[in-house]
C-alpha cells in the first residue's frame, strides 16, 4: 500500500501551484478511482506528488514537476468545462517546520509543522480561493475601467453613449461568473475539513488572513454592488430612450392620419 503522503516525510520543502482551469470541473470520475480523499477530492499525481481538484473548477498541485503538471492538466481537459482561456494561477513554496508557529514567513513560504494530508488540504484550500479571487477581481476591473468614460460621457452629454449594449453584455457576463463562481466557491466558509480537525483552524485563519479572503471578498461585494446599480442605471435609460421612441411614433400616426383626414376633406370639398 501506498504512502499517504508520496513524496518523502524527510523533505524540507516542496512546490505548490494553484490554477483554475474552468467555470467547473467534472470530479465524478476521479472520485471513484483511487483517491486519498474525497473532500477536498485529493489523488495522486506525477512520480512523487498529488493534487487537490474542487470542483469550481481550481486544481493545486504538490511536488510536481513541469512535464508532470503538463501532463496531469491535459488528462483533465476532459473534465473542464467552460475552459478559461487564460488561467489564472499562483505559486509558492510549503517548508515544514517542527518547532515553528504555522504561518507564511516574509519570504512567502507556507510553514507546516508536518506534512500531513489535513494540512496541505487546507492549504490548496486556500490558494484555490486565492486564483478564483484573483480571476474575478481581473474581470470587474475591466468592467469598471468601461464604466468610467461611460459615466464621465453620461454627465456631459445626459445620455448613454452608443457602447452601451456591448458594456451591458459584459456587465452581465461577469455577473453570471460570479453568481456561478462564489455560489460554489463560498470563499468566507470555513472548509469541511475543519469540522473533523477543529486543531488546524489556526492554521486556516493564518492563511485566510494572509491571501486576505475576506476583505478581497467584501471589496467585491462593493464593486458588484456598484455594477449592479449602474445596470439598473443603464437599464432605466435604454427603457425611458425606447419609451420616449415610442411615443414620438404615436404622435407621428397621429399627425399623418390627420393630414390624410385633412387631404380628404380637401379633396372632397373640392
Amino acid at each position: 500500500m501506498r504512502e499517504p503522503l508520496p513524496f518523502s516525510p524527510d523533505a524540507d520543502s516542496v512546490s505548490v501551484r494553484a490554477l483554475l482551469l474552468a467555470e467547473r470541473l467534472d470530479t465524478r470520475s476521479l472520485e471513484k478511482a483511487d483517491a486519498l480523499a474525497v473532500l477536498p477530492l485529493t489523488v495522486l499525481a506525477g512520480a512523487a506528488g498529488l493534487a487537490v481538484l474542487f470542483r469550481y473548477g481550481a486544481v493545486v498541485m504538490f511536488n510536481m514537476t513541469e512535464a508532470e503538471e503538463r501532463a496531469f492538466l491535459a488528462g483533465l481537459r476532459p473534465l473542464a468545462h467552460d475552459p478559461i482561456e487564460s488561467p489564472e494561477e499562483d505559486v509558492a513554496r510549503v517548508s515544514v517546520r517542527p518547532h515553528r508557529e504555522e504561518q507564511v514567513d516574509p519570504s512567502g513560504a507556507i510553514l507546516l509543522q508536518d506534512w500531513s494530508l489535513e494540512r496541505l488540504q487546507l492549504v490548496a484550500d486556500v490558494m484555490a480561493k486565492n486564483v478564483v479571487l484573483a480571476h474575478d477581481e481581473d474581470r470587474i476591473r475591466d468592467v469598471f475601467d468601461r464604466i468610467d468614460p461611460l459615466a464621465a460621457h453620461l454627465k456631459r452629454a445626459g445620455r448613454a453613449g452608443r457602447n452601451t449594449r456591448a458594456l451591458l453584455q459584459q456587465i452581465g457576463d461577469v455577473l453570471l461568473t460570479q453568481h456561478r463562481m462564489v455560489g460554489r466557491v463560498e470563499v468566507t466558509e470555513r472548509p469541511e475539513l475543519l469540522w473533523d480537525y477543529p486543531q488546524l483552524e489556526r492554521l486556516y485563519l493564518r492563511l485566510e488572513d494572509e491571501y486576505e479572503l475576506r476583505e478581497r471578498d467584501r471589496a467585491l461585494d462593493r464593486k458588484l454592488d456598484l455594477i449592479s446599480r449602474t445596470v439598473e442605471t443603464l437599464l432605466d435609460l435604454v427603457h425611458n430612450k425606447r419609451s420616449l421612441r415610442v411615443e414620438w411614433y404615436i404622435v407621428i400616426l397621429i399627425m399623418v392620419e390627420i393630414v390624410l383626414y385633412l387631404y380628404d376633406m380637401f379633396v372632397r370639398g373640392v
